[in-house]
């Protein structure tokens, strides 16, 4: 394999597809991660975020594609180097704790590898349960631990790591609210100062928004669309991208005027401009995007509230109109009852058909850049 590469990216793979029992589990996946960069794998099960990771790891090899690992590539079809010759820290799903040491010691053993000392090592990962809330756990070994308890031992493990690259397979899935909040914010500061990257695979899609710099979202193996978390929430691919990274209405315009830098599309009479045009024209049907922030009461819109929900910091109401179902979100308490005749005023939308037709020509000059 050769010393150099193309790319000074901590990580990249390319056009990389991973088949096993059967099965295509990634298919045609191409994607970097920057140094000091998070980039998050959003899908639900069975996307493929798993296997992508376990690849890059090297616990799988690539069917076809390749992995590059800081300007070296590290994995083809033909040939792959071992986990251990991989500058990677992976936090498994399944915790793989060693059964035979105690939570300090399984922390401190990746210090120890690094060149510290024992006691220094022993120090050092003491901290990290700290800020972990489990350092109370230290001499307890997995038997003696529960199930978050373990996993925290095992993300302690991870950030003891002095990587270059982190890969977390849904790392929070057993840890309560406070904790996760406190793992997350740890993890931030960790790379902050280590300039590592991270791939962090979830089907959260709020802790993905919120981590990441850039998100991937998978689906059946497949990249969907990658872009920042303000893209991929505010500009979705279609529909299933859309309820995806959060709540999404869709409600149909008609076409009534159509320009190279916008759009007006009317709903119930009511024109709105969208930033892009749709690939269709004057007269035809649009579906159109509404997130629960761009739509509020008031205004010249019509419908009637078929479903209240107080969630404590804010009310969502599902509003029923005649161009489709609106879910909009309001601060406080409730201030209509179910059935209540409302009106209600788009403020911003989203044209779903457009970013699906520019997303293919984004795909393909993906495909084209030079590697």
């Amino acid at each position: 394999m050769p010393a150099d590469a193309p790319s000074p990216d901590v990580v990249a793979v390319r056009d990389l597809t991973v088949a096993y029992d059967g099965a295509i589990a990634v298919d045609g996946v191409s994607l970097r991660v920057r140094r000091g960069e998070m980039l998050a794998l959003l899908g639900p099960s069975g996307s493929g975020k798993s296997t992508l990771l376990h690849t890059v790891a090297g616990f799988r090899p690539p069917t076809t594609g390749e992995v590059w690992l800081n300007g070296r590539r590290v994995a083809t079809s033909r040939q792959a180097e071992p986990p251990e010759r991989r500058d990677v820290a992976v936090v498994f799903q399944s915790y793989a704790l060693w059964p035979h040491l105690s939570a300090l010691d399984t922390v401190a053993y990746p210090i120890r590898r690094s060149g510290s000392g024992r006691r220094a090592a022993r120090e050092e990962a003491l901290e990290i349960l700290d800020r972990l809330r489990i350092a109370h756990l230290a001499n307890r070994r997995p038997a003696e631990l529960s199930g978050g308890e373990q996993q925290r031992v095992g993300l302690a493990r991870a950030l003891a790591r002095r990587a270059s690259l982190y890969l977390f397979d849904e790392p929070t899935a057993h840890l309560d609210t406070h904790v996760r909040g406190v793992f997350l914010d740890e993890l931030v500061v960790r790379r902050e100062v280590s300039g590592a990257g991270g791939l962090y695979a979830t089907h959260d899609a709020e802790e993905a928004l919120g981590l990441a710099d850039r998100v991937a979202l998978l689906n059946a193996g497949r990249l969907v669309q990658l872009g920042t978390p303000q893209q991929v929430y505010a500009e979705p691919v279609d529909v299933w991208a859309a309820r995806l990274t959060g709540p999404a209405s869709v409600v149909n315009g008609v076409v009534v005027d159509a320009r190279s830098d916008r759009c007006s599309v009317a709903v119930q009479g009511h024109v709105v401009t969208v930033g892009r045009p749709p690939a269709a024209r004057v007269g035809d049907t649009v579906p159109l995007l509404v997130r629960p922030g761009w739509a509020q009461f008031g205004g010249s819109l019509r419908g009637r509230l078929r479903v209240v929900r107080f969630r404590g910091p804010h009310s969502d109401h599902l509003v029923e109109t005649p161009t489709g179902e609106v879910l909009i979100r309001e601060p406080g308490p409730p201030r209509h009852a179910v059935g209540a005749a409302v009106t209600w005023t788009l403020t911003r939308s989203w044209p779903l058909e457009a970013v699906r037709q520019q997303h293919r020509v984004a795909r393909q000059s993906l495909a084209k850049q030079p590697t």
